[in-house]
């Protein structure tokens, strides 16, 4: 069953001149036609360089941002179309992860009110019985149930993390948006964030849109595994569809940068170095989108964006050379 289906979702920043009298004069279209699914109980996992728009889809997915066309249905309930009432009542089922652990955390609440604060906003429980729900949660997630009256300072980036990881789990929610949640890490420290993070989505079912730029940590933690580039899905499949048999020019550069642990295998592999910094997300190429720094690029793909298409069950490519 889909629990989050999201179709043809598109978001454009407007770009405005003058002080008084604002008039736009351009977008910058940081998701361009969006759409997948995710089941429940599943992990999608989301990758591609800085700026590609990853962050800006989990956001408008959760509506913190407000979409400028497309659809999310969650649990059945059309996000955007949702009352506030409704809403707040589907906040409970969404939370989101966000990739600093420390701008993320009220310095000046103590880290017991920080997690609480969630089950208070949403008439949970109060008082004694929050108190206790904070201590089961610190547990949880592998902290000290008395370091609940300490301050986000005393703790480590893993630490901070996990408190972050408990704040999102309090009102128990189906789905949780991982932003980047292990990229300040460690990566001693980020083994542990992740296998925390898929003991807890085995103990309570929960289902993840896991948003990385490090395809070795989304191999390791998702099901399924889309490609972004320039606010557009470029390839979509099973991780291992996508691991063993990337099919997009751009899926392979990228698979070509992670590192092998064997010096002998690292020397011969092949490295697909892309020319050029991504484009201007304001002023994108004709065609497809990645047709400026692709090595397979001919005049056609300058003449029309290429549809994402399944060119095996459940392997999704948008190139026309595929």
């Amino acid at each position: 069953m889909s629990l989050l289906v999201v179709n043809h979702l598109k978001k454009y920043f407007p770009i405005t001149s003058g002080l008084i009298f604002s008039k736009v004069t351009g977008n910058v279209r940081a998701v361009d036609d969006v759409s997948f699914e995710v089941q429940e109980g599943e992990t999608l996992g989301i990758v591609g360089e800085s700026g590609s728009g990853k962050s800006t889809l989990g956001r408008v997915i959760l509506r913190l941002n407000e979409p400028t066309d497309g659809e999310v249905i969650f649990d059945g309930v059309d996000v955007f179309k949702a009352s506030h009432k409704v809403l707040r009542s589907l906040r409970k089922k969404m939370q989101i992860i966000f990739q600093d652990p420390y701008a993320s955390l009220n310095p000046r609440m103590t880290i017991g009110r920080i997690i609480a604060e969630p089950l208070k906003l949403h008439h949970l429980t109060n008082g004694k019985g929050s108190q206790e729900r904070v201590k089961e949660l610190l547990k949880v997630v592998g902290l000290n149930a008395n370091q609940a009256n300490r301050y986000p300072h005393e703790f480590s980036g893993g630490q901070r993390q996990r408190i972050g990881i408990a704040r999102a789990l309090a009102v128990q929610p189906k789905l949780i948006v991982a932003d980047e949640p292990v990229s300040a890490l460690d990566v001693s420290i980020q083994a542990q964030v992740i296998n925390l993070m898929q003991e807890l989505q085995e103990k309570f079912r929960l289902t993840y849109l896991f948003i990385s730029h490090d395809l070795s940590v989304v191999k390791h933690i998702s099901n399924h595994v889309a490609v972004m580039y320039l606010g557009r899905f470029m390839e979509f499949a099973e991780k291992n569809q996508l691991y063993n048999n990337p099919l997009h020019p751009y899926t392979k550069a990228l698979m070509s940068a992670i590192p092998i642990p064997d010096p002998e295998i690292q020397k011969q592999r092949q490295r697909i170095i892309l020319q050029g910094d991504i484009p201007s997300p304001i002023h994108p190429p004709p065609g497809c989108p990645f047709n400026t720094r692709c090595p397979l690029a001919i005049e056609k793909c300058r003449e029309a964006v290429p549809e994402l298409r399944t060119i095996e069950p459940g392997h999704k490519v948008a190139c026309i050379r595929v």
